[in-house]
C-alpha cells in the first residue's frame, strides 16, 4: 500500500471514529430525517377531508333530503344543519364552517314544474384549495342530481371515463413524501458536512492536519466518504419510512433510486463542505446551511409549489436549486417508474452540480491559516 493510500485510510478511520463518538452526526443522519418525515408526512396534506359544510333547507322535502344525503355520505364533508341562511352565514364568518349550501323553499315546486332550480353556495375562500374542492363537488353533485330528478339528461355523444395515472388514489401524501425526502436529505447532507471543517477550526485540530504531509484533497476525501456512507444510511431510512410507514408505492427500480440518491448526496455534501470552508464557526456554518440549502429546497424545488405556476424570473432561479432535480427524479421513480426521458436530464444536472461544488470546495480549501 503506497503512502497516499495509507494517509487516506488513516483519515477515513479517524473521521469514522469521530462520527461514532459524536452523537450529533448520528442524530443528523438518522433521527432528524425520521422526525421531519413524521412531522411533515403526517402534518402536511393537500387533501381536503372532514370539511365542515353547512346545509340550509328552507322547506324539507323528499327532493331536498335526497340531495343533502350526498354530503352526509361523502368522506370529504361533515355536514351541519342550520335553520336559515343568516345563521349559516354567521357560522361561516365565525369560522365554524367552510361553506354552506342553501336550498330555497320552492325547490320541490320548481322540479315538479320541470324547471332547473337554483341553489345558493357560499364558500370561505381563505383556503383556496378547500374552496375549489367544495365548489367543484357541489356543482358536480347538483348537476347529476338535477338530471336524475328531472329526467332531462340525454345520453351524451361522448362518454367520459376518467382515469387518474400515477396517483390513482389521489393521495397528496404519495406526492409529497418523495419530494419531502429530497428536502430532508438536502438539509441533513449539508448539515453533516457544514459542521465538519468548522468544527476542526474551532477545536484547533485543523492546524495539526495542515502541518501533516496530507494534502487538502486527501483531507476532503477523508471527510467526504464517511459522511457519504452515513448520508446513504439516512436516505435508506427515509425510503423505508416512505414505503412501509406512509405506504407510498415505488414503481421504479431500487438501483435507479440508489444512483440518483448517491448523486444528490454528493451535491448536498459538496455544498456543506463549501459552506464549512467559508464559515469557520459551527454556528455560522449551520445557519448558512439552513438558509442556503433548506429554504430554497423547500420553496423552489417543486416539493409543494408547482414551478410552472411561479413567475418566469423565479423559474429561472429554480435551475440552480439541486433539490429541484432530485424531487423530479423521486416523484418519477416512486409514482411513475423509470421514465428515462425525465430521469436522464435530471441525473446529468445533479452530476454537473456535484462536480461544480466539489471543485469549488477543493479550490477554496487551501493549506493555510488565513
Amino acid at each position: 500500500m503506497n503512502e497516499r493510500a495509507m494517509r487516506l485510510r488513516g483519515l477515513i478511520r479517524k473521521e469514522s471514529l469521530q462520527i461514532l463518538r459524536d452523537p450529533s452526526s448520528i442524530a443528523i443522519a438518522f433521527i432528524l430525517p425520521a422526525v421531519l418525515l413524521m412531522l411533515f408526512g403526517f402534518g402536511v396534506s393537500l387533501d381536503a377531508r372532514h370539511v365542515t359544510l353547512g346545509l340550509v333547507v328552507e322547506q324539507p322535502s323528499a327532493a331536498a333530503a335526497s340531495f343533502t344525503a350526498q354530503f352526509r355520505q361523502s368522506p370529504y364533508f361533515v355536514p351541519q344543519e342550520f335553520p336559515d341562511a343568516g345563521a349559516a352565514q354567521t357560522a361561516l364568518t365565525d369560522g365554524r364552517i367552510e361553506g354552506f349550501v342553501w336550498l330555497r323553499a320552492d325547490l320541490a315546486r320548481q322540479l315538479s314544474a320541470g324547471h332547473d332550480p337554483a341553489i345558493g353556495l357560499f364558500v370561505n375562500g381563505t383556503d383556496a384549495n378547500n374552496a375549489r374542492i367544495i365548489e367543484n363537488y357541489v356543482q358536480q353533485s347538483w348537476t347529476i342530481w338535477v338530471a336524475q330528478q328531472t329526467g332531462s339528461a340525454n345520453p351524451a355523444p361522448i362518454a367520459v371515463q376518467p382515469r387518474i395515472w400515477f396517483n390513482p388514489a389521489v393521495r397528496s401524501r404519495d406526492y409529497l413524501v418523495p419530494g419531502l425526502i429530497a428536502v430532508i436529505m438536502t438539509l441533513t447532507g449539508a448539515l453533516l458536512t457544514a459542521l465538519v471543517i468548522a468544527r476542526e477550526w474551532e477545536r484547533g485540530t485543523m492546524e495539526a492536519l495542515m502541518a501533516s504531509p496530507v494534502t487538502m484533497a486527501e483531507i476532503l476525501v477523508g471527510k467526504l466518504l464517511p459522511y457519504f456512507v452515513l448520508g446513504m444510511g439516512g436516505m435508506a431510512l427515509s425510503v423505508a419510512m416512505a414505503l412501509w410507514l406512509f405506504a407510498v408505492p415505488l414503481h421504479g427500480h431500487f438501483l435507479t433510486l440508489a444512483l440518483a440518491s448517491a448523486l444528490f448526496l454528493l451535491v448536498a455534501l459538496g455544498m456543506g463542505l463549501l459552506i464549512s470552508s467559508v464559515g469557520k464557526s459551527q454556528f455560522v456554518s449551520g445557519q448558512i446551511a439552513i438558509i442556503v440549502t433548506f429554504l430554497p429546497a423547500f420553496i423552489l424545488s417543486g416539493f409543494v409549489f408547482d414551478i410552472r405556476s411561479m413567475p418566469a424570473a423565479i423559474q429561472i432561479i429554480t435551475h440552480v436549486v439541486a433539490a429541484r432535480y432530485f424531487v423530479a427524479i423521486l416523484q418519477s421513480v416512486f409514482l411513475a417508474g423509470d421514465v428515462w426521458p425525465i430521469l436522464w436530464p435530471n441525473l446529468l444536472a445533479l452530476l454537473l452540480m456535484a462536480a461544480i461544488f466539489l471543485s469549488l470546495t477543493l479550490r477554496r480549501s487551501q493549506k493555510r491559516l488565513d
